[in-house]
């Protein structure tokens, strides 16, 4: 029973690379949503800006 317990032991304390793996996959995903959430914020307010600056320049040219 012994034998079986430590050999159980040294299969479970071994190769950790899957875990490691699906850390930095866990780390990447959320990287992801924060730049795809600034990315949206931030060409909403980029668009509203050069709205108001072509609403701008079209009054100042004359309505052209």
């Amino acid at each position: 029973m012994f034998a079986f317990m430590k050999k159980m032991r040294s299969l479970m304390s071994g190769d950790r690379r899957g875990v490691t793996a699906l850390e930095y996959g866990l780390i990447a995903a959320v990287i992801g949503g924060v730049v795809i959430t600034a990315a949206t914020s931030f060409g909403n307010s980029l668009t509203a800006a050069y709205g108001t600056i072509g609403n701008a320049l079209t009054t100042k040219a004359g309505g052209v």
